[in-house]
């Protein structure tokens, strides 16, 4: 037993974790406790490390669960077993700290420990933090866009990496989108693989405009959103069997490319990943054998930019990129050319702006008849170390006569 009256000793390879408040509750409608969690990485960890392993972690912890207040920490804690390895990372805001960099099982359970129900690992190892191993295609769906279409964005992914001698490795994101993987050789910039990945997303959206779009702004997305900007430094994803916050405890879930067409994201959870694990292994398995080259991608941004296209938004806070077009939404251009966007909600919780958007809906049914489940806009606005959440309205299909004026909400 350890320190605190309830706490467990958990073994983890050659070490023992300690495991405080194991039947605190994580995810209630799942029933996943504190121990359930440091359990199931544990039972993954041959997976869990192949993505994040040797990587430098952020810690995003639920300690009152998925339906408490939640934080990033990107510092490790002062108090940490001397086992644990950190690496300083460099941020783009000019400030630096010591992340965590889990290499053993061990190093899983005592992160789980934390509360950390994700894992969310930088793409660089540990020994190269300058210099990515790692491209990431995330393919976010806009409200309303069925599985079957990002589906089939997938497979346009796929053929576009084909066509560039590039290999994808797939999984859910554990939400509504999927990810594509590729392994790179660490030769190339954060800012090479962002431009990289800008040409890609771009060429997806040629040869599929009526699916995809790798436009920044949401108001001018459509379809399933390819973003490019997840490979700005800085920016991480949660990793391959990764839980997500989550009512079912929902994991992103590596799978290959056959499996794709008859599988339902909600079958990988907590609860299922082991047994799968177990039985058809891990199909990243080979990721590592063969890195890649972003030589024919950089080529075709070349071309992209030799038409035309140059660079794209930057997500913000970040410093303004040579060549950057005007970092604003098209809506806060020229009032006779803006879009007919407006704000209804603010708040420190995601279902707290969602509640104040179905009171504005309550409040104006003429216009909420009018929406498509496009035009509503919510938006994660990340502060230092937590969230917070902002819908905005699109009047783009409410005939003019029935707009409701900005009330501008209090944050």
């Amino acid at each position: 037993m350890g320190a605190a009256d309830d706490s467990v000793v958990v073994p983890a390879g050659d070490r023992d974790i300690v495991v405080t408040h194991p039947g605190k509750i994580l995810i209630p409608t799942a029933g996943v406790t504190k121990l359930d969690l440091v359990r199931y990485y544990l039972a993954v960890a041959e997976g869990a490390l192949r993505g994040a392993g040797g990587r430098p972690c952020v810690l995003v912890r639920y300690p009152d669960g998925i339906d408490g207040e939640f934080f990033f920490q990107k510092r490790a804690p002062a108090k940490r077993p001397d086992w644990l390895e950190v690496a300083q990372i460099r941020f783009p805001s000019g400030r630096s700290a010591e992340e965590v960099v889990p290499r053993h099982a061990a190093d899983l359970a005592w992160m789980a420990n934390l509360a950390c129900l994700e894992l969310h690992p930088h793409p660089v190892r540990a020994s190269d933090l300058d210099h990515p191993d790692e491209l990431r295609v995330d393919l976010d769906p806009v409200p309303g866009v069925e599985w079957p279409q990002i589906r089939d964005v997938a497979a346009v992914v796929r053929s576009v990496l084909d066509d560039y001698g590039l290999q994808g490795w797939l999984k859910t994101s554990g939400s509504r989108g999927l990810h594509v993987l590729v392994r790179i050789a660490p030769r190339w910039s954060f800012d090479q693989v962002r431009r990289a990945a800008l040409a890609l997303a771009r060429d997806v959206e040629r040869r599929a405009p009526e699916l995809a779009t790798s436009k920044w702004w949401k108001e001018e997305r459509h379809g399933v959103f390819i973003d490019y900007n997840q490979n700005a430094k800085d920016r991480t994803v949660a990793s391959a069997y990764s839980v997500r916050p989550k009512p079912d405890a929902r994991v992103s879930a590596p799978i290959s490319w056959d499996e794709l067409a008859a599988c339902d994201p909600a079958d990988f959870t907590l609860h299922t990943m082991p047994e799968r694990l177990s039985r058809v292994g891990d199909p990243h398995a080979g990721i590592d054998e063969a890195p890649c080259s972003l030589d024919s991608l950089l080529a075709l941004s070349e071309q992209q930019e030799a038409a035309g296209l140059g660079d794209a938004p930057w997500p913000p806070h970040y410093r303004k990129a040579a060549g950057e077009p005007r970092r604003a939404p098209p809506s806060t251009a020229a009032k006779k050319v803006r879009a007919p966007l407006i704000e209804v909600a603010r708040a420190d919780r995601e279902a707290e702006a969602l509640a104040q958007l179905e009171a504005w809906k309550t409040e104006h049914p003429k216009a909420a008849a009018h929406l498509e489940p496009a035009d509503v806009l919510v938006d994660r606005m990340r502060g230092s170390s937590s969230l917070w959440y902002r819908v905005r309205v699109n009047l783009t299909h409410v005939p003019a006569r029935l707009r409701p004026k900005d009330g501008k909400p209090k944050a």
